[in-house]
């Protein structure tokens, strides 16, 4: 099996979200079966991907840039 990506998990969780958002009681999420109740967890797990597929954008920087003052 190949290696997923960031960007393929953050699809995988907006999937199992849009799929229990439109009506489905359960789904599949990485072989394992998700109710309704745990949308909250799914949102976290997104958020989560989220930040490492944009740390893997910016080169693994952290967005943040070190001022200088005074010198």
């Amino acid at each position: 099996m190949a290696a997923i990506n960031a960007q393929e998990m953050v699809d995988i969780y907006l999937q199992a979200e849009a799929d229990l958002l439109q009506g489905g009681k359960d789904v599949q999420l990485g072989g394992r079966r998700v109710t309704m109740a745990e949308l909250p967890q799914i949102r976290a797990g997104r958020l989560e991907w989220e930040r490492r597929a944009s740390a893997v954008a910016r080169g693994g920087r952290s967005g943040h840039s070190l001022a200088s003052f005074g010198e």
